[in-house]
C-alpha cells in the first residue's frame, strides 16, 4: 500500500528543495478538524530559507500540487497547505489491502530480520506471581508481539530470579518450619508462609540471618542437599508460573535465570581486573564511575560473593556471543533506572561498543489501596486470582446477558483475561497506579470488554449479511468516502504506522488508544449507517468496509496480547 506521508514528502520535496524529504515528513501534520484537510504543511519554516512570507510560501506550494490526482483539493490558509485526499482511490486502497491481507495487515519490514532479546516476567522463584508482575509481564509481551510485527526475530527471555541470600532464607526457613507435602500441594502459598515466618522470627533471633548467609554460600559452592531443595523450589515455582503464562498466552524462548549465570561470572570479575576497572572499597571490589555522575557499582562482596550486576554483566556478554542481538530489550521496573545505567556504562568502559544496544524499558509501580506490596509481609494480591476473578465476573455478566453462545467457558476466558491485559496496557507504562478491581472489571466505556465486543459486532454483520459477505473484492469505494465510512477507513490505515511508533517508542498504551479509536470509528459507522440496504452495490462496500474493520480490530488486539471473540 502506499505511503500517504512518503508520498506527499516526495511531492512536497519537488516544490521545496530546500528540506530533505525526510524533513518534510517530520513536519506533515494530520489536521484535528477533518474539514482543514487530510494532512497539512506548515510553511513557518521556510520563511528565513526562501526569504518570503509563510503564506505566500504555502500559495505558491498549494498551487503546485493543484491537479495532482492524488488530491481532491489543495488550499492554502494562511501559512498552511492544507491538502484533501483523492478519497476514492483512497479507500480503495486500504480496503482492498485489509482484506487480502488479512493476519498479516499493519506488519511491516521494519525490522529487516534483525534479532531482538525481550526480557521480561522474570519473578522470583518460590514467591508469589502477584499483581506487581502484571506490568513487566504483560507490557513485555506486548513490546514482543509488536516487535514482531515490525518484522524483528524477537528471543522472548524469562530472566528468573533464582539465585541470591534470599534462597539461603527460603531454604532454612523450610528445614525449620517446613513440610514436603504442604509444599508439594500448595507450593507458592506454604513457600510464602515460609518466608514470612522468616522475617518475623529473625527479628527475635537475628542468627538465623547468619545461617541464611551460610546457607546460601554453600548452595553456591553446589553442595548437594542445598542445591537440591533450590532445584525443587525452582521446579514448582515454574509449575505455577507457567499456569498464568498458560491464561495470559504467553511464551518464552528460554528461561534461563540469574543462577544460569553463576559459572560465567568469574570471567567477568577477571576481565575487569584485567582491564584495571576494579578497585577495592571497604574490602569490597567495585567500579568507579562517580566520574561518569553514577555511584560506584559494587562487583564482589567483602566475603567474595557476587551482586546483581555481576551476573548482569555475564548475562549481557553471554547474550551477546550467542545471540548477537541487534537490541537488547529489559522491561524492568523505573527502580532499577540506576541499575542499568551503570550496567551500560561499565560495558563501555570495557570496550564493548555494543553497550549502546542495551535498552531499559522501565515502567511505574502498581500498588494496593491499603499500601505498597510487600512479599515479607505476606501483603500480595496473586495474578492468577486477578485472572480467575475477572473469568468469574465475566461469566455472571454472559448469564445475566443471555448471550446466544454454547460456549460461556471460552468468551468468559477471553474476555476476563482480555479485560485484565486491556486495563494494564491502557495507562502509560512509566506511571504509577493503584491497583484497583472495580476498574479493572468495569465493562463499559474505553475497555477491553468494549473493544472485543465491537469486534464481535463486525462478525454478526457479516454473519447476518449471509453469502453476501463471501466475495467482497470488487466494491464501489463512492458510497464509503464520507462522513463516518471515511473516518473509518482512515484509522483503519492508520494502523501500520501506530504499530511502528508504539514499537519505536516501547509504549504499547499508544497501540491500545488506536484499537479504541477503530472501535469508536467503526460503532459510529455501525450506528450513522445502514449496512446491510436493499442497495446491493452499497451493501458490498459497507460490508467490505465492515469487513477490513474486523481485521484491523482483531490484529490490533493480538498484539496486545488478547483475543477477538466472535460472539459476545
Amino acid at each position: 500500500m502506499i505511503n500517504v506521508k512518503e508520498e506527499l514528502a516526495r511531492l512536497l520535496n519537488e516544490q521545496v528543495a530546500d528540506l530533505t524529504s525526510e524533513e518534510i515528513e517530520g513536519m506533515i501534520e494530520v489536521p484535528q478538524n477533518s474539514e482543514m484537510g487530510d494532512y497539512s504543511f506548515p510553511c513557518f519554516r521556510l520563511a528565513k530559507v526562501l526569504r518570503k512570507a509563510p503564506p505566500l510560501i504555502a500559495k505558491d506550494i498549494a498551487e503546485g500540487l493543484s491537479g495532482n490526482p492524488m488530491f481532491s483539493k489543495v488550499e492554502q490558509v494562511n501559512a498552511y497547505v492544507n491538502m484533501f485526499i483523492a478519497r476514492e482511490p483512497f479507500v480503495k486502497e486500504v480496503i482492498g489491502e485489509a482484506m487480502a491481507k488479512g493476519d498479516e495487515y499493519g506488519k511491516s519490514d521494519v525490522g529487516q530480520g534483525r534479532t531482538e532479546i525481550v526480557e521480561f516476567s522474570s519473578p522470583n522463584i518460590a514467591k508469589p506471581f502477584h499483581i506487581g508482575h502484571i506490568r513487566s509481564t504483560v507490557i513485555g509481551n506486548s513490546i514482543n508481539l509488536i516487535h514482531q510485527a515490525m518484522g524483528f526475530k524477537v528471543i522472548r527471555i524469562n530472566h528468573l530470579g533464582d539465585y541470591g541470600t534470599q534462597f539461603g532464607k527460603m531454604i532454612v526457613a523450610y528445614r525449620h518450619w517446613g513440610n514436603e507435602d504442604d509444599v508439594r500441594n500448595d507450593p507458592i502459598p506454604t513457600l510464602l508462609s515460609y518466608y514470612t515466618k522468616f522475617h518475623v522470627e529473625a527479628e527475635k533471633d537475628p542468627s538465623l540471618n547468619d545461617e541464611a548467609r551460610e546457607t546460601f554460600t554453600r548452595l553456591e559452592h553446589g553442595e548437594e542437599e542445598e542445591t537440591r531443595l533450590w532445584q525443587w523450589f525452582r521446579d514448582e515455582s515454574l509449575k505455577e508460573f507457567g499456569r498464568v503464562y498458560g491464561m495470559l498466552g504467553i511464551e518464552y524462548d528460554s528461561y534461563a535465570g540469574e543462577s544460569f549465570y553463576s559459572d560465567k561470572m568469574p570471567a567477568v570479575v577477571e576481565e575487569l581486573r584485567e582491564k584495571n576497572l576494579l578497585k577495592e572499597s571497604q574490602g569490597a571490589e567495585i567500579v568507579d564511575l562517580e566520574p561518569y555522575g553514577l555511584t560506584p557499582a559494587p562487583i564482589l562482596k567483602s566475603d567474595g560473593s557476587t551482586l546483581y550486576i555481576t551476573r548482569d554483566l555475564a548475562c549481557a556478554k553471554y547474550r551477546k556471543e550467542t545471540y548477537d542481538f541487534y537490541k537488547n530489550i529489559y522491561v524492568v521496573a523505573s527502580q532499577q533506572n540506576l541499575h542499568f545505567q551503570q550496567l551500560k556504562k561499565i560495558l563501555e568502559l570495557m570496550g564493548y561498543e555494543w553497550a549502546k544496544d542495551i535498552v531499559h524499558v522501565p515502567f511505574g509501580l502498581v500498588s494496593l489501596e491499603e499500601g505498597t506490596m510487600s512479599t515479607r509481609e505476606g501483603r500480595v494480591v496473586f495474578l492468577e486470582d486477578v485472572l480467575n476473578r475477572a473469568i468469574d465476573e465475566t461469566r455472571e455478566i454472559i448469564k445475566e446477558k443471555g448471550v446466544a453462545t454454547d460456549n460461556i467457558e471460552e468468551i468468559a476466558r477471553q474476555v476476563g483475561v482480555g479485560a485484565v491485559v486491556f486495563n494494564e496496557l491502557s495507562n502509560n507504562r512509566i506511571k504509577d497506579y493503584v491497583f484497583n478491581w472495580k476498574q479493572v472489571l468495569d465493562f463499559n466505556g474505553e475497555t477491553g470488554p468494549y473493544v472485543q465486543y465491537t469486534y464481535a459486532r463486525c462478525a454478526s454483520v457479516l454473519r447476518n449479511a449471509g453469502e453476501d459477505a463471501n466475495d467482497l473484492k470488487d466494491f464501489d469505494p463512492g458510497y464509503l468516502t464520507e462522513g463516518s465510512a471515511y473516518t473509518l477507513a482512515k484509522e483503519i490505515y492508520a494502523l501500520k504506522d501506530v504499530i511502528i511508533e508504539a514499537g519505536t517508542k516501547y509504549e504499547p498504551s499508544i497501540l491500545t488508544r488506536h484499537i479504541v479509536d477503530m472501535a469508536q470509528a467503526f460503532n459510529k459507522f455501525y450506528h450513522d449507517e445502514h449496512i446491510l440496504t436493499d442497495n446491493k452495490d452499497e451493501r458490498k462496500a459497507k460490508l467490505a468496509l465492515t469487513s477490513a474493520a474486523k481485521t484491523a480490530i482483531r490484529n490490533g488486539l493480538k498484539l496486545l496480547g488478547m483475543e477477538a471473540p466472535e460472539r459476545m
